[in-house]
């Protein structure tokens, strides 16, 4: 299995890295919760270019007739895990990554300002791959060595009234606990 251990810049050794503009400064240090998400693009379509292109605002309107409705999105994450595993890093995670808009966590708002935002390749309506849960958790173990995580949630635990995700087919026993 890959060790995917975090730097001090703050990037996952043995991932692809693909720079999104979609960032900014965090306005705290801590960092304590990791945020799961479900994306394809289009939907329900795996395989594709789609969410890089979202995350580097590069996607074309004219690809699809869902893409004229988000094209102008400013949106991004911290890592994208593919159907086949492949980890993908788009932000630092000593930046804050786009991902969970208005949202809260125990009292607090703004999840972004003291998350990592990790989407799975999927959909609320598909299965996730074996290999998906493999990266996820040694992502997730890693993520934890470096930083003082105290809580996993799906993006529907901080956003409920907007979000579904990660999803009825995310199979929450598969994830690593955190005193793993």
């Amino acid at each position: 299995m890959k060790s995917y251990a975090i730097d001090d810049a703050g990037f996952a050794t043995n991932a692809q890295v693909i720079a999104s503009p979609n960032f900014d400064a965090r306005p705290v240090d801590e960092l304590s919760l990791i945020v799961i998400h479900n994306i394809s693009l289009p939907p329900g379509q795996y395989g594709g270019n789609g969410i890089v292109e979202l995350f580097t605002n590069q996607l074309n309107p004219s690809e699809h007739s869902f893409y004229t409705e988000i094209h102008t999105q400013k949106v991004s994450a911290h890592f994208l895990i593919r159907r086949n595993g492949q980890l993908i890093q788009f932000v630092s995670c000593l930046n804050r990554a786009w991902h969970a808009g208005a949202s809260n966590w125990q009292g607090r708002e703004r999840c972004n300002d003291f998350s990592v935002g990790v989407e799975l390749e999927g959909s609320d309506f598909d299965v996730f791959e074996r290999a998906q849960y493999l990266t996820l958790n040694m992502l997730l173990i890693d993520l934890i060595r470096k930083y003082p995580i105290t809580a996993i949630v799906g993006h529907s635990d901080i956003a409920p009234v907007r979000k579904t995700d990660p999803g009825p087919y995310f199979d929450w026993s598969q994830v690593k606990k955190l005193s793993s």
